[in-house]
């Protein structure tokens, strides 16, 4: 197994690579485009703007390769969010692996949310029990959360939450999946969706 972890403009790199180190993967993290393309799986981790990510991947080439690349694709946060087509952070066009709209959450009609939303909230899953990631784990089950922007439902959802609106927790399509919250500080329930996709 050979685990690439998306070097680029975001944070949080450093736990993804934890987190596969207590599952007995070593993790090795990159930009090189032969590295990702051979790669067994490819996890783009991420908290950061969206703007900024994007702009690194133009600049290196990789929004020319992510979206291409046949292996198992898991984002994670933000990860999520440049797969989606737009975001409102800065106003910025991404990946397009998945239609949906990235949304602040302070547009949500009426919201007096507090944001970003920091902490445990429930994933509900879809009435396909969530798809591969999600085989094991309860439903509903608490996953952690830090996050100002949403993924507008959509059809390629396999899970839910709702702060103020429900959204998309998780999405799959083809090889590529995402979800919003951080599994790698998710206790046993990230633990668990990590080795589903390590497995996939």
């Amino acid at each position: 197994m050979s685990v690439a972890i998306l070097k680029y403009n975001a944070g949080n790199v450093q736990s993804v690579l934890f987190a596969m180190k207590r599952l007995g993967v070593e993790a090795f993290v990159t930009n090189n485009h032969d590295e990702l393309r051979a790669a067994s799986h490819v996890i783009i981790p991420g908290v950061g703007e969206a703007g900024s990510a994007m702009s690194y991947f133009r600049e290196h080439g990789l929004d020319l390769l992510i979206p291409y690349l046949t292996q198992p694709v898991l984002g994670i946060c933000l990860g999520l969010q440049v797969l989606c087509a737009h975001s409102e952070e800065a106003d910025t066009p991404c990946l397009g692996v998945f239609p949906n709209a990235i949304r602040l959450f302070r547009n949500v009609p009426g919201g007096s949310l507090k944001v970003p939303q920091i902490g445990w909230n429930t994933v509900t899953m879809d009435e396909n029990r969530g798809g591969p990631l999600f085989k094991g784990i309860d439903d509903p089950s608490y996953m952690y959360y830090v996050h100002s922007y949403y993924a507008e439902s959509g059809e390629f959802g396999v899970a839910s939450t709702t702060y103020g609106v429900t959204f998309d927790a998780a999405l799959q399509r083809d090889n590529f999946f995402a979800v919003q919250f951080h599994p790698e500080k998710s206790a046993d329930a990230g633990e668990k969706l990590l080795s589903n996709f390590l497995a996939l």
